[in-house]
């Protein structure tokens, strides 16, 4: 069999790693973290087990950027859905709600990805978490600010904020009454974006989250090893 070209190489392992991401998000939302191991992980993916260590040091560095994908892809859909919106205030009151919408809709992912950043690991860069703080930066830019390096770290603040009040176990703040606050700091009109009562934010917990990930059916060869 003739060798695999390099494009064909770098795209099977984007697609392995998409696997684990992917993998990962469902494992986690349906047995929480302590209850799902790598192991379970890799063999949700398809993949070899020490094929893990090769993207991700460890476990909570692979949570933290599935989690990450799942919300920057959430964010960058919200923001781009139809109609299509230029509007500061619109895409502000689209982001708050997905990031509210996935706190909502997916509590026991969320809860255990606070949970992760509160311990000794921290806050860790990633693409993903590159990602999404382009997308936030992007909209509070948009939204009127003039000192995005300051105010951006507010917004990602009190975002991160009302998520945790929101997931609190036993004294669980309203998503609708932290939607309110937020809305009323950043001066929005309440019928921005997707209010909670649309049942419209963030999604379903139960959805289909392929699309959030690039896990297609790998490059077929040529005899040449080139893609077909």
């Amino acid at each position: 069999m003739s060798p695999r070209s390099p494009s064909v190489n770098e795209e099977l392992r984007r697609r392995s790693r998409e696997r684990l991401l992917q993998a990962a998000v469902e494992l986690v939302s349906e047995r929480g973290y302590d209850a799902t191991t790598l192991g379970d992980i890799a063999d949700r993916a398809g993949s070899a087990r020490g094929l893990v260590s090769y993207y991700f040091p460890g476990k909570r560095q692979l949570v933290q950027s599935a989690v990450h994908r799942l919300m920057h892809r959430t964010l960058e859909e919200a923001l781009e859905r139809e109609p299509r919106s230029e509007d500061g205030r619109e895409r502000m009151a689209r982001a708050i709600d997905a990031i509210l919408g996935l706190a909502r809709d997916r509590p026991v992912l969320m809860r255990q990805h606070m949970a992760g950043i509160l311990q000794g690991e921290g806050f860790m860069q990633c693409p993903e978490q590159r990602r999404l703080a382009e997308l936030l930066r992007d909209t509070m830019a948009r939204h009127g600010s003039a000192d995005v390096d300051s105010d951006y770290p507010m917004m990602r603040a009190l975002l991160m904020g009302a998520v945790y009040a929101a997931l609190v176990p036993g004294a669980p703040m309203p998503v609708p009454l932290l939607r309110a606050e937020l809305f009323k700091r950043y001066r929005l009109d309440r019928k921005l974006g997707l209010p909670p009562e649309t049942g419209a934010c963030g999604g379903r917990g139960d959805e289909d989250l392929s699309r959030f990930f690039a896990t297609g059916a790998a490059p077929e060869c040529d005899p040449r090893g080139q893609s077909k």
